[in-house]
């Protein structure tokens, strides 16, 4: 299966930050429309809340295997491609992220090297900071490990100089994997949990968003409350953390870089 479109054309550079600062830029490279909202959803809320650039590339708009309601209600490919895209637009701009639909087609996600150069070309644009997407293993969803593939070849492509295509090479950004839908059987450790309390809201109102996936609401819900537990449990007694701290795990397959252990 081939990819359709590529995404639209490049946005202007964001804005400075503070102190005339270049803003710190997060790039998101998730397999399907939904993915983004519920395991990263409050990462990218936080990021945007603090003004800085988030940047989804929505690989597919999971027509096929992630849009069974609107199967059922004898929904058409493309008005089904339409409904997730709708949802997904506003799903980010309830997170204060921007979106580029690549249109690969799932179920399943093939990679090709148009696609790869596509995703490179975005690093380049985009210049991140930080890198979030799905783990190497997902043995319910092979779409995932997919997107994970061609999410860390991209970013090794797009650091070498010698690589064609448009735009400044990159650096070594940070890269998270977010948490899978099934964990435990995804080889998946909650190696960073990182606390979304200020911004759950802005999250549940991005979910609300997925109304092709609304039986994932409570789910992820659920999910927040016991990863934010967790976070307390591993936080100290004195933080002075909400009552009810709201949390997401992430895991880092490359090593922190610091001057000093924290």
């Amino acid at each position: 299966m081939t990819h359709g479109n590529a995404p639209a054309a490049p946005e202007p550079p964001a804005p400075p930050g503070p102190g005339g600062r270049p803003s710190r830029s997060t790039l998101v490279v998730t397999a399907h429309a939904g993915d983004f909202v519920w395991r990263a959803g409050g990462a990218i809320a936080l990021a945007a809340s603090r003004g800085e650039k988030v940047t989804i590339a929505c690989l597919t708009f999971g027509e096929r295997g992630e849009s069974a309601k609107a199967w059922r209600e004898g929904r058409k490919l493309d008005e089904i491609k339409a409904i997730r895209r709708e949802e997904a637009e506003k799903a980010a701009a309830a997170l204060g992220a921007a979106v580029r639909f690549f249109d690969a087609g799932d179920y399943p996600l093939t990679a090709t090297a148009e696609l790869t150069d596509h995703l490179v070309t975005l690093y380049r644009e985009t210049q991140p900071d930080v890198v979030l997407t799905h783990p190497t293993e997902d043995p319910y969803n092979g779409d995932h490990p997919a997107a994970n593939r061609m999410a860390l070849e991209a970013r090794v492509l797009a650091q070498a100089i010698g690589y064609p295509g448009e735009g400044e090479i990159i650096g070594a950004p940070p890269v998270f994997y977010f948490e899978p839908h099934q964990p435990e059987m995804s080889g998946f450790r909650p190696e960073v949990l990182l606390d979304i309390t200020e911004v759950w809201e802005t999250k549940r109102k991005a979910m609300e968003c997925l109304g092709a996936q609304q039986h994932l609401w409570d789910y992820y819900t659920d999910l927040a409350v016991r990863r934010g537990v967790q976070l307390k449990r591993n936080a100290g007694p004195n933080l002075g953390l909400a009552h009810k701290t709201m949390a997401e795990a992430f895991m880092r397959p490359y090593p922190q870089i610091a001057k000093e252990l924290a």
